[in-house]
């Protein structure tokens, strides 16, 4: 993957989150100086206490909501803005989605105009939910998107989503802001946390304490897992082309794999006894929930942008989440 200049001082919304943490780590040991917003409404502060203990003198933190947040650093020099500060989860989606929404649409604006007055090249994190129910696959970025009706909660985050690309796009095009997009797909790996409904750790969790994994659906969903590690390696170096050509790239792997098989990867990668169960979706969120049966991105223009080649295997993944684990409990006892 192509190098990437080193901005000198860092903002990081969402920064102590699961990808933020991450991000916010490789930034402080390239050089930079991060301050990080974060209101720990699913972040953690103990995320940050490996980047506090290596580079705590170029490490901010800042405990508060981007609106809160904002006004107090009003005046002060950033080079680069990265904002990831957001509701996640489908079950938090469907729990709140009217608050949901609201924040990442308001938190999204109020990021762009405060970089557009600091003059900061800006990074804003989307989602693959933007492509709603898909329209062919894999899932290219010129592609048309398809959602189903706003009756349905499970859509409004997808929704929200590519409204914070539309003001990221119309932001840069008005004021000349360096911008670019950025479209996860499903990021997975260390400091993960189950309790919003994500997949691979809830697996890992339940496969280590000889619980049945639960596989929503059929299991027969094809969804394509990325390392968060490799993911925030791409990000730095996206945001330096950032005024050149695209400005929106998916990020993730395109290697395919069906849910019912990260099951058997799980149990098969930890030697867990642990059943596979499957529980109907009306079960887990509700009756009238929707879903895709396959999700796969199409990576060529983030590869022939930085040459991004994820190179971390999913079956390391899970033993480092469980490792994690391990190590956690072991700090708790």
């Amino acid at each position: 993957m192509s190098a990437s200049p080193v901005h000198p001082r860092v903002l990081v919304t969402g920064g102590a989150g699961f990808i933020g943490s991450h991000l916010a780590e490789r930034l402080l040991g390239a050089g930079s100086r991060v301050t990080v917003v974060d209101d720990l409404s699913t972040g953690r502060a103990s995320n940050l206490d490996a980047a506090r203990a290596a580079h705590g003198d170029r490490l901010e933190f800042i405990h508060g909501s981007v609106a809160e947040a904002v006004p107090r650093l009003s005046g002060r020099p950033f080079d680069a803005v990265y904002h990831l500060a957001a509701a996640v989860g489908v079950r938090l989606v469907i729990e709140s989605p009217a608050a949901s929404a609201e924040r990442n649409v308001a938190d999204t604006a109020e990021v762009l105009r405060f970089a557009a007055r600091a003059g900061a090249a800006t990074l804003v994190a989307s989602s693959s939910e933007v492509y709603g129910k898909g329209v062919r696959s894999p899932f290219r970025e010129q592609d048309d998107i398809s959602f189903g009706p706003p009756t349905v909660a499970r859509w409004s985050y997808g929704l929200s989503k590519a409204i914070d690309e539309h003001l990221a796009i119309a932001h840069a095009a008005a004021t000349g802001l360096p911008t670019v997009v950025a479209r996860f797909f499903n990021t997975v790996g260390p400091r993960q946390r189950a309790r919003w409904g994500m997949v691979l750790p809830r697996f890992v969790d339940a496969a280590l304490a000889g619980r049945p994994l639960e596989v929503h659906g059929s299991g027969a969903q094809v969804r394509c897992f990325c390392d968060v590690r490799d993911v925030v390696g791409a990000l730095p170096a996206l945001l330096a082309r950032a005024g050149r050509g695209h400005a929106v790239y998916n990020v993730g792997t395109d290697e395919p794999i069906s849910i019912i098989d990260l099951a058997r990867l799980v149990t098969g990668t930890l030697g867990s006894p642990s059943p596979i169960v499957a529980v109907p979706y009306d079960r887990a969120f509700g009756p009238g929930f929707e879903d895709l049966e396959v999700r796969i991105p199409d990576l060529a223009r983030v590869r022939e942008a930085i040459g991004f080649r994820p190179a971390i295997a999913l079956a390391d993944t899970v033993r480092d989440l469980a490792a994690e684990r391990a190590h956690g409990a072991e700090a708790a006892a």
